[in-house]
Protein backbone atom coordinates (compact mmCIF):
# COMPACT_ATOMS: atom_id res chain seq x y z
CA UNK A 1 0.00 0.00 0.00
CA UNK A 2 1.59 3.27 -0.83
CA UNK A 3 1.14 6.19 1.66
CA UNK A 4 -0.21 9.02 0.79
CA UNK A 5 1.54 12.52 0.33
CA UNK A 6 1.98 15.28 2.60
CA UNK A 7 1.71 19.16 1.78
CA UNK A 8 4.01 21.41 3.71
CA UNK A 9 4.13 25.28 3.23
CA UNK A 10 8.04 26.27 3.38
CA UNK A 11 8.83 29.99 3.50
CA UNK A 12 12.64 30.62 2.93
CA UNK A 13 15.17 33.71 2.18
CA UNK A 14 18.57 33.87 -0.24
CA UNK A 15 20.46 36.48 -1.70
CA UNK A 16 20.12 36.39 -5.11
CA UNK A 17 23.42 37.87 -6.63
CA UNK A 18 24.43 34.59 -7.52
CA UNK A 19 21.49 33.20 -8.74
CA UNK A 20 19.70 33.35 -12.24
CA UNK A 21 16.74 33.15 -10.19
CA UNK A 22 14.56 31.45 -8.13
CA UNK A 23 12.72 29.29 -10.92
CA UNK A 24 14.90 26.24 -11.69
CA UNK A 25 17.26 25.76 -15.02
CA UNK A 26 18.91 23.24 -16.48
CA UNK A 27 21.84 21.84 -14.16
CA UNK A 28 24.45 22.41 -16.49
CA UNK A 29 24.38 25.76 -16.47
CA UNK A 30 26.89 27.57 -15.01
CA UNK A 31 24.59 29.77 -12.79
CA UNK A 32 21.20 27.99 -11.82
CA UNK A 33 18.29 28.70 -9.96
CA UNK A 34 17.68 28.79 -6.34
CA UNK A 35 15.19 25.77 -6.52
CA UNK A 36 17.83 23.80 -8.13
CA UNK A 37 19.62 24.03 -4.60
CA UNK A 38 15.92 23.72 -2.69
CA UNK A 39 15.51 20.46 -4.52
CA UNK A 40 18.95 19.08 -4.17
CA UNK A 41 18.69 19.51 -0.23
CA UNK A 42 15.50 18.00 -0.48
CA UNK A 43 16.66 14.57 -2.17
CA UNK A 44 18.58 13.96 1.35
CA UNK A 45 15.14 13.54 2.88
CA UNK A 46 14.92 10.27 0.71
CA UNK A 47 11.13 10.52 -0.36
CA UNK A 48 9.84 7.88 -2.68
CA UNK A 49 8.55 10.42 -4.97
CA UNK A 50 11.28 13.65 -6.29
CA UNK A 51 9.90 16.28 -4.04
CA UNK A 52 9.08 19.84 -6.38
CA UNK A 53 8.96 23.33 -4.59
CA UNK A 54 6.24 24.78 -6.27
CA UNK A 55 7.25 27.99 -5.82
CA UNK A 56 5.09 31.31 -4.91
CA UNK A 57 6.83 34.35 -6.45
CA UNK A 58 9.37 34.33 -9.54
CA UNK A 59 12.31 37.15 -8.57
CA UNK A 60 14.76 37.50 -11.25
CA UNK A 61 18.49 37.26 -11.70
CA UNK A 62 20.16 39.11 -8.85
CA UNK A 63 16.98 39.72 -6.89
CA UNK A 64 16.49 38.72 -3.38
CA UNK A 65 13.98 37.48 -0.89
CA UNK A 66 13.60 38.18 2.77
CA UNK A 67 11.04 35.57 2.33
CA UNK A 68 9.40 33.63 -0.31
CA UNK A 69 7.24 30.65 -0.03
CA UNK A 70 6.65 27.59 -1.85
CA UNK A 71 4.55 24.33 -1.17
CA UNK A 72 6.04 20.77 -1.64
CA UNK A 73 4.89 16.72 -1.28
CA UNK A 74 6.31 14.46 0.67
CA UNK A 75 5.86 10.74 -0.08
CA UNK A 76 7.64 8.60 2.48
CA UNK A 77 8.13 4.59 2.43
CA UNK A 78 5.50 2.58 3.64
CA UNK A 79 5.53 2.59 7.66
CA UNK A 80 7.35 5.66 8.25
CA UNK A 81 5.46 8.49 9.44
CA UNK A 82 5.09 12.07 8.06
CA UNK A 83 8.41 14.59 8.97
CA UNK A 84 7.52 17.02 12.13
CA UNK A 85 8.09 20.30 10.92
CA UNK A 86 11.75 21.30 12.62
CA UNK A 87 12.68 18.25 11.48
CA UNK A 88 12.68 19.82 8.14
CA UNK A 89 13.69 22.91 8.77
CA UNK A 90 17.10 21.55 10.53
CA UNK A 91 17.77 18.67 7.45
CA UNK A 92 17.12 21.45 4.76
CA UNK A 93 19.51 24.11 6.45
CA UNK A 94 21.85 21.49 6.95
CA UNK A 95 22.31 20.91 3.13
CA UNK A 96 21.53 24.27 1.84
CA UNK A 97 24.34 25.40 4.32
CA UNK A 98 26.96 25.81 1.62
CA UNK A 99 24.58 28.68 -0.16
CA UNK A 100 23.21 31.96 1.21
CA UNK A 101 19.92 30.07 1.23
CA UNK A 102 17.88 29.74 4.39
CA UNK A 103 14.80 27.99 5.05
CA UNK A 104 12.79 30.33 7.31
CA UNK A 105 9.75 27.97 8.41
CA UNK A 106 7.74 25.22 7.76
CA UNK A 107 3.88 24.28 8.22
CA UNK A 108 2.24 21.39 7.53
CA UNK A 109 -0.95 22.23 5.16
CA UNK A 110 -3.69 21.10 3.46
CA UNK A 111 -3.28 19.63 -0.05
CA UNK A 112 -5.88 21.69 -1.35
CA UNK A 113 -3.56 24.83 -0.22
CA UNK A 114 -1.13 26.48 -3.20
CA UNK A 115 1.96 28.56 -2.46
CA UNK A 116 0.90 30.24 -5.66
CA UNK A 117 -2.65 30.55 -6.18
CA UNK A 118 -3.64 30.53 -2.29
CA UNK A 119 -1.39 34.26 -1.59
CA UNK A 120 -3.98 37.03 -0.54
CA UNK A 121 -0.85 39.44 -1.37
CA UNK A 122 3.25 40.02 -1.92
CA UNK A 123 5.22 42.86 -0.90
CA UNK A 124 8.42 43.73 -2.14
CA UNK A 125 11.02 46.75 -0.99
CA UNK A 126 13.39 48.47 -3.34
CA UNK A 127 16.75 50.01 -1.54
CA UNK A 128 17.55 53.00 -2.59
CA UNK A 129 21.13 54.83 -1.62
CA UNK A 130 21.17 58.44 -1.95
CA UNK A 131 23.87 61.09 -1.56
CA UNK A 132 26.62 59.21 -3.82
CA UNK A 133 27.83 60.76 -6.58
CA UNK A 134 30.00 58.08 -8.20
CA UNK A 135 29.55 54.27 -7.80
CA UNK A 136 32.59 54.02 -5.95
CA UNK A 137 30.79 55.87 -2.50
CA UNK A 138 28.61 52.98 -2.33
CA UNK A 139 29.59 51.02 0.90
CA UNK A 140 30.75 48.10 -0.12
CA UNK A 141 28.84 45.55 2.69
CA UNK A 142 26.36 47.00 0.70
CA UNK A 143 26.86 45.68 -2.80
CA UNK A 144 24.31 44.25 -4.52
CA UNK A 145 21.89 45.13 -1.92
CA UNK A 146 21.02 48.94 -2.91
CA UNK A 147 20.88 51.22 -6.03
CA UNK A 148 22.41 54.62 -6.12
CA UNK A 149 21.00 56.45 -9.01
CA UNK A 150 23.62 59.01 -10.34
CA UNK A 151 23.37 62.73 -9.56
CA UNK A 152 23.14 62.54 -5.54
CA UNK A 153 19.84 63.38 -3.53
CA UNK A 154 16.47 62.40 -5.04
CA UNK A 155 13.09 65.03 -4.09
CA UNK A 156 11.25 62.85 -2.22
CA UNK A 157 8.66 64.68 -2.12
CA UNK A 158 7.72 64.74 -5.37
CA UNK A 159 8.29 60.82 -5.90
CA UNK A 160 5.77 60.32 -3.25
CA UNK A 161 3.06 62.56 -5.25
CA UNK A 162 3.62 60.14 -7.94
CA UNK A 163 3.50 56.80 -6.06
CA UNK A 164 0.15 57.62 -5.29
CA UNK A 165 -1.00 57.38 -9.31
CA UNK A 166 -0.08 53.61 -8.93
CA UNK A 167 -2.44 53.12 -6.11
CA UNK A 168 -5.54 51.18 -6.80
CA UNK A 169 -6.62 48.88 -9.88
CA UNK A 170 -4.82 49.53 -13.30
CA UNK A 171 -4.40 48.39 -16.67
CA UNK A 172 -0.27 48.09 -15.68
CA UNK A 173 0.62 47.40 -19.35
CA UNK A 174 3.44 50.12 -19.12
CA UNK A 175 5.19 49.18 -16.38
CA UNK A 176 5.70 45.48 -17.21
CA UNK A 177 8.69 44.01 -19.75
CA UNK A 178 7.42 41.11 -22.41
CA UNK A 179 7.82 37.84 -21.88
CA UNK A 180 6.97 34.72 -23.09
CA UNK A 181 3.69 34.90 -20.80
CA UNK A 182 2.70 38.32 -21.93
CA UNK A 183 -0.08 37.00 -24.19
CA UNK A 184 -1.73 35.25 -21.80
CA UNK A 185 -1.51 37.42 -18.62
CA UNK A 186 -4.28 40.03 -17.75
CA UNK A 187 -2.27 43.49 -17.28
CA UNK A 188 -4.30 44.61 -14.60
CA UNK A 189 -3.56 44.94 -11.09
CA UNK A 190 -4.38 46.15 -7.74
CA UNK A 191 -1.84 48.42 -5.89
CA UNK A 192 -2.52 48.07 -2.00
CA UNK A 193 0.23 50.08 -0.86
CA UNK A 194 2.53 52.42 -2.56
CA UNK A 195 5.06 54.00 0.16
CA UNK A 196 8.76 55.83 0.46
CA UNK A 197 10.16 56.04 3.62
CA UNK A 198 13.76 56.82 5.32
CA UNK A 199 15.65 53.34 5.69
CA UNK A 200 18.81 52.20 7.72
CA UNK A 201 21.58 51.10 5.94
CA UNK A 202 23.81 48.26 7.34
CA UNK A 203 26.38 49.61 9.49
CA UNK A 204 25.61 53.10 8.40
CA UNK A 205 25.69 55.17 11.91
CA UNK A 206 29.70 54.20 11.58
CA UNK A 207 29.57 56.74 7.84
CA UNK A 208 26.73 59.17 9.05
CA UNK A 209 29.02 61.91 8.29
CA UNK A 210 29.26 61.03 4.55
CA UNK A 211 25.91 62.37 3.97
CA UNK A 212 24.55 59.06 2.85
CA UNK A 213 20.93 58.22 2.93
CA UNK A 214 18.74 55.32 2.21
CA UNK A 215 15.22 55.08 1.50
CA UNK A 216 12.88 52.08 1.19
CA UNK A 217 10.21 52.26 -1.83
CA UNK A 218 7.55 49.47 -0.67
CA UNK A 219 4.43 47.91 -2.79
CA UNK A 220 2.29 45.42 -1.95
CA UNK A 221 -0.30 43.66 -4.24
CA UNK A 222 -1.71 40.43 -4.66
CA UNK A 223 0.65 39.85 -7.87
CA UNK A 224 2.54 41.82 -9.90
CA UNK A 225 3.41 41.64 -13.77
CA UNK A 226 7.27 40.68 -14.82
CA UNK A 227 9.57 43.29 -13.45
CA UNK A 228 6.62 45.58 -12.49
CA UNK A 229 8.46 46.17 -9.38
CA UNK A 230 11.29 47.67 -11.08
CA UNK A 231 10.18 49.54 -13.66
CA UNK A 232 8.09 51.53 -11.18
CA UNK A 233 11.27 52.18 -8.91
CA UNK A 234 13.22 53.89 -12.37
CA UNK A 235 9.80 55.64 -13.01
CA UNK A 236 9.77 57.08 -9.94
CA UNK A 237 13.71 57.58 -9.20
CA UNK A 238 13.40 59.43 -12.85
CA UNK A 239 11.01 62.17 -10.85
CA UNK A 240 12.99 62.65 -8.20
CA UNK A 241 15.54 63.24 -10.17
CA UNK A 242 13.23 65.90 -11.82
CA UNK A 243 13.73 63.73 -15.71
CA UNK A 244 9.81 63.23 -15.32
CA UNK A 245 6.93 65.09 -13.52
CA UNK A 246 4.36 62.86 -10.96
CA UNK A 247 2.30 63.70 -13.85
CA UNK A 248 3.83 62.03 -15.98
CA UNK A 249 3.35 58.77 -13.82
CA UNK A 250 -0.27 58.96 -14.60
CA UNK A 251 -0.31 59.39 -18.46
CA UNK A 252 2.45 56.15 -18.22
CA UNK A 253 -0.66 54.13 -17.04
CA UNK A 254 -3.09 56.20 -19.16
CA UNK A 255 -0.99 54.83 -22.36
CA UNK A 256 -0.97 51.25 -21.41
CA UNK A 257 1.79 50.42 -23.95
CA UNK A 258 5.12 49.02 -22.34
CA UNK A 259 6.80 50.37 -25.61
CA UNK A 260 5.87 54.17 -24.15
CA UNK A 261 8.38 53.64 -20.56
CA UNK A 262 11.23 55.87 -20.73
CA UNK A 263 14.65 53.83 -22.51
CA UNK A 264 17.22 52.54 -19.73
CA UNK A 265 14.72 54.00 -16.73
CA UNK A 266 14.16 50.07 -15.06
CA UNK A 267 15.90 50.34 -11.54
CA UNK A 268 18.46 47.71 -11.49
CA UNK A 269 17.78 43.99 -9.25
CA UNK A 270 19.88 45.04 -6.71
CA UNK A 271 18.09 46.65 -4.78
CA UNK A 272 14.98 44.51 -5.01
CA UNK A 273 13.69 42.42 -2.29
CA UNK A 274 10.58 40.06 -1.75
CA UNK A 275 9.52 41.05 2.09
CA UNK A 276 7.11 38.71 2.41
CA UNK A 277 4.00 36.45 0.71
CA UNK A 278 0.78 37.11 2.88
CA UNK A 279 -1.75 33.84 3.54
Amino acid sequence: MVSSPTRYLVFFQYFGTKYSGVMETSNDQSVVGVQNYLQKAAENLKPTVPIKFCISSRTDTGVHALCNAAHIDIQRAPGKPAFNEKQLIYSLNYHLRAEPIRILNVYRVANSFHARFSALSRTYVYRVLMGCSHHSQVPVFEKDLCWAPTGGHLNVPAMRDAAQFLLGTHDFSTFRSLNSETPFQSPIRTMLQADIRPSAGLLSHHYEHRGLEFWELKFRSRSFLYRQVRRMVGALVAVGQGKLTPYHIKELLEIKDSRAFPPNAMAPPSGLFLKSVEY
